[in-house]
This record gives structure tokens, sequence and C-alpha cells, in this order.
């Protein structure tokens, strides 16, 4: 590996340049100063003569006449690949209003783009408040600031870090350029912003996943809502994921005070019939399942592997797998139910009590025992900040005798949250500011819970009363354990490692973006740190005319704003409902929030989002876009 390789731009006397490179070791880093002006307009500035000589005696390279916006033109391409590029409080120049030093910004960024290795990161210095971001002290209106998020999304980079910019820290700089003078300018409260490149925001294609189902093969696309949820396996071993972490620490706590047994969780595809199963304090979840048409694929199974096509060989199930009462843990691969073959109506699992009805039933099943499944489930839903269409659930089912004095019950509550609690206080003391509250709220039939936390901080955010899990006691009776009383617990997987970590947004847990598992160290918690800092947010409101024949289902109207957002819409507003007073028709109008927590997204790219949105709610809900 060669030495990391430094290029500075929009230097002014170089008084900056030069004294980086003196606390720089030259045998392992190389440092490129640029400037805009010839060498002509320095000839007669003492200071900047002085620093060049200082430059040239520590082996650094000077450029002259360089363009930042155009970086491209200055290095040939087997002299990019730059590992860090510096821009110090750039203007365009006199009394430039914002405007003009947003373009500037958004060209410097498009051209860091061409020249900056993959991993490299762009710091930007900017005084006070011109960011725009809240890490500005005080932080200005948004229209009023530079909008350097903003600005660096049409290059393709986040901001992943920002601190103090410390003059200090390199001893010798002077800050000059007071509207094109050779003028020192306040530096009190400015900042040092970093980006970093952003993955590609791309236009996602649902990938067409194969499944065998006895001896046949069917396909089907993944739904656009869920688009890069399917599949994923991040509960499975060797996953490092937070979700497993949790899972896992979660059944050994339990583990210290119950016989566990765990139960396998086949692909989550049910067919229609199987939802009946769901008890009735659960038809609510029928209504949110996503369903799915599966289509016979007669083609050979090896000649489909490739593209967007995915083979599902690590969750081969037979229909009879899919067929309850069925074992969760039995494999079932070499039974098949004959006549099944004609179903081509399924669901994905909206949750892991469509299970329940066969674990139990199992001869295999043990009293005493926790009965544990994991596994992923998809139910549709609002977009709300702590609302999500897909989650990882875990599932204990305990079976006790129906005799009330035993205290088998209230002892699963008190281990239970004495192992939450744990890991809610364990995070407190290893260094973060979060707090939460944890209780077992009892629910109007007087027998079930809800599992809930009544405060959490993430940051200067705080989520009230929310509920990550439920505890049913069920009237389900098993044929094999007659005497047998009944629980459920379900616990939230992804609500709980966000609590765990501080994971602000959800979306966070599903990102491709291999920076978020470098926070997780094994073995040990500590407050996550989000790579992509202040993303920028983008409003647009949308009206429309209700088809009084088709009715109006807000549900969906949801879902396919996050579909064709591709989850980058974060709130829906409800604004007004208008009725003409003529033709009594009734139009509603709504506002969308655009925001991304790890990628760059620019107002072009939400624009046309917006532009498809009112397509698809005009072809899929029937309403008249105004």
């Amino acid at each position: 590996m060669g030495p990391r390789r430094l290029l500075l731009v929009g230097e002014g006397n170089f008084s900056f340049a030069a004294a980086l490179s003196e606390t720089l070791d030259p045998s392992t880093t190389s440092l490129t100063a640029t400037c805009p002006q010839r060498p002509a307009d320095l000839a007669q500035d003492p200071v900047a003569q002085e620093n060049l000589q200082r430059l040239r005696r520590r082996g650094s390279e000077i450029r002259f006449c360089v363009d930042c916006t155009q970086l491209a033109d200055a290095f040939e391409l087997h002299s990019r690949g730059f590992d860090r590029i510096y821009f110090n409080f750039p203007h365009c120049g006199r009394k430039a209003g914002v405007a003009k030093n947003r373009q500037l910004l958004a060209k410097f960024f498009q051209s860091c783009a061409d020249v900056l290795a993959e991993e490299g990161e762009v710091h930007v210095a900017l005084c006070r408040g011109q960011g725009g971001t809240p890490a500005d002290k005080p932080q200005r209106e948004w229209h009023n600031s530079w909008q350097v998020v903003a600005m660096a999304a049409l290059g393709g980079f986040i901001l992943s870090d920002v601190h103090p910019f410390s003059c200090e820290a390199v001893p010798g700089y002077k800050c000059t350029g007071y509207r094109s003078q050779d003028k020192s300018f306040h530096v009190e409260g400015a900042l040092n912003h970093i980006f970093t490149r952003s993955l590609p925001f791309e236009s996602s294609q649902p990938r067409i996943f194969r499944i065998k189902l006895g001896d046949q093969w069917f396909s089907f696309p993944e739904p656009e809502a869920l688009v890069g949820k399917l599949n994923r396996s991040f509960l499975e071993a060797p996953s490092c994921h937070p979700v497993r972490t949790v899972n896992e620490k979660l059944i050994a706590e339990l583990g210290k005070a119950f016989p566990l047994k765990r139960l396998k969780c086949s692909f989550p595809l049910l067919p229609q019939e199987s939802t009946s199963v769901l008890p009735s304090w659960n038809c609510d979840l029928t209504s949110a399942a996503f369903w799915i048409n599966l289509h016979e694929d007669n083609a050979n199974s090896e000649s489909q592997t490739c593209g967007t096509t995915q083979d599902m060989e690590d969750f081969l199930v037979s229909f009879s797998e899919l067929t309850l009462p069925k074992s969760p843990e039995r494999d079932g691969k070499k039974e098949v139910h004959e006549g099944i073959c004609g179903r081509a109506k399924v669901c994905l699992r909206p949750s892991l009590l469509v299970h329940v009805q066969a674990a139990i039933q199992a001869p295999d099943f043990i009293p005493g025992f926790l009965h544990i499944l994991s596994g992923p489930v998809f139910r549709k839903c609002r977009i709300l900040p702590f609302t999500m269409p897909a989650f990882h659930e875990t599932l204990f089912i305990y079976g006790f005798n129906q005799n009330p004095q035993d205290g088998c019950f209230q002892s699963l509550l008190d281990h239970l949250k004495d192992s939450l609690d744990s890991f809610l206080t364990q995070t407190s003391l290893e260094g973060s500011e979060l707090s939460s509250s944890m209780e077992f709220v009892l629910q109007p039939n007087g027998r079930d819970y809800v599992i809930c936390v009544k405060s959490h901080n993430f940051g200067s955010y705080c989520a009230k009363d929310l509920v990550i899990g439920a505890v049913t006691t069920s009237a389900i009776i098993s044929t094999t354990h007659k005497d047998q009383r009944f629980v459920f617990v379900s616990v939230n997987l992804d609500l709980l490692a966000m609590l765990v970590w501080g994971i602000s947004d959800w979306r966070m847990l599903w990102t491709f973006d291999s920076r978020f598992l470098k926070n997780f160290v094994p073995g040990k918690i500590e407050p996550f740190k989000s790579y992509a800092l202040y993303p920028p947010c983008y409003v647009h409101d949308i009206s429309f005319w209700l088809d009084e024949k088709k009715g109006f289902d807000e549900l969906e109207f949801h879902s396919v704003a996050r579909a064709v957002s591709q989850d980058t819409v974060v709130a829906i507003q409800f604004l007004n409902r208008f009725q003409h007073p003529n033709t009594e028709q009734v139009s509603l109008c709504y506002r969308l929030t655009y925001q991304t927590c790890d990628k760059a997204l620019t107002q072009k790219q939400v624009a046309s989002m917006q532009s498809q949105f009112r397509k698809e709610i005009q072809r899929q809900l029937h309403v008249i876009p105004r």
C-alpha cells in the first residue's frame, strides 16, 4: 500500500498547506496543494512565497490554475485516487450570496467524485452557521444557509462527521481572503464537515425469487414495498447483525431460568387458508399481510440463478410445510400434500403466531420448556417513526399447569422483565445518555399485556410508550396436552436492537452499507454512531379527487408511497379534506416528507419519485391527482 494522498484546493496564501505539511511524515503521506491563481498573481505576496518555499522543502507538489469544480481536468487518471480532499472556507468572492456559494459547493462535490479514492474523505470547513445543519450553533434557517448536506448529495456524498475547526491544530495557518482581500475573517464557531461516498441510489427493481414446493418450482416477485428485505439472513450464523446479537442475548438470559427448545422457522410463505389459524385478537394482521401470486416456473433451476432471479435454496419448503397444522421444527421436505399445487395465493407471514397451533399440537411439545421461534415477519403499515413493514420477531411459547398457584406465568413475566431491563441498563452503564423505563401494560381483556418502553431518548428525539412486544394467554386447546394453559410472548427484535444501541431509524437495520456492521463489536455494547448525519429533507404536497365508487384505503396509500420512494418517505401528514360545493366530489390533501438515513438523496431524485407516486396512486388506488 502506498502513502496516503492528500489534496488541498482553493488555497490562498498556502499557509494551511505549509502548516499541515509540517505535521505529516513524508514517507507515509504525500500532499498536493493547489490554488486557482497563476504564479504571477502571488509573486508580490511575501507570505505566500515563504509558504511555497516551505512546501517545496517538504517535497509537496504545488499546482496553480486549478479549478476546484473541474478537478478531473487538472489530474490525469493515474494521478487521481486521493484519500482526502480539503477545501477550507470556500467562497465565490466579494459579496456573493448563498445561492452562488451553494452552486460552488455543488460543483465542487461533483468534481470530487472524479478524483477521490473509493473510501476517501472530503473535508469542508465552513464559518459559523453556513452549513445549515443542527451542528451549527446557532443554526440558520435552511433557506438562508449553504445547505451543505444537500449540495454534497449532488456529488453522491453523505456527511459522516462534523467537529469544530481548530486553527491551533495547524500552527501557522492564517485565514485570509475576506471579500477577496488579504484580510483575515472570523473562524469562531467554524465547523469542519467530513463527507464520504454514499452507496449509489439506484432505481431498485424487485428481485424474482424461485422456490421449490414439493417437486414443482414456483417464482414470485419481491413486493415493491419490501425491496431488499427478503432473504437477508440476519438471524443466521455467522451474522453479527444487532438483531441476532440481541436475540441470542435474550434467549441466553431466559435460558438461565427455563429449559429451552429452539424450533426451526421455515421460509415465511403461507397459503391463504393458513392465515385462519391467527387468533381472533390478531385478525388485523391478516388484512395487513402482503399477498403474493405464485407462478409455475418450469425452467431448469440451474439456468435461472443469474441476474435478479434468486433461488431460495436455503429456504426450500414443501407445500406440507406451508400447510398448518405442522410442527415448525419438522423438516417436511419429503412430505407433499396432494392437490395443493392448485393454490397460487400465498402471503408473507405477518406474525410468528401462525405457527402456534402447530407447535403446541406437536407430540414432542414439552410443557415447562420455553419453545422458541425466531424469524422475519412482514406486514403493511402506515409510515411512522417506529412502524416497519419488515422486522424480526422472536416468539416464546410456554405451556404450564392451569393451577394458578404454581406461579409459572408470573415467573416468566418477571424473568422477561429482568432480561429486558438488563439490556437497557447495560447500555446506559457503558457511557450512553439513553434512558428507558420498561413495563407490562395490562390490556382491557384483563389477561394479556403489551411490553411497553415508557420513555427512551435517541439523542434529541424521545420515543414514548413504544410497544416492543406482547404477552398473550391463549384459549387454544391442545389435544395432546389438555391440562395445559399456554402463553405466547412475542418481541420485536428490531425495536429492541434500536433501544439497546440507540439506533434512531429502523431503516438503518436494513442498509447494505458495510459501515453499519462495523459499529458492533462482539461482546460489547456501545451507542451506535451514524455515518450519515443530518440528511436533508424534501417536502412535497399532493392532492387528489376520490372515486366515490372505489373508496379510499389510506393503508394502501402509505404502502404505495413506501414502494415508489424506496422507503425514503419518512412522514405522511394529512392536511385537509375539501368537498366541491357543486359536484360534492371529495378531495384529500397530504404532505410527504422525503429523507434517507444512509444514502445521498437529491431534490431531483425526489421530484422524480413524487411524479411517479402521482401516477401510481391513480393506477392502483383509482384517484385523480389534481
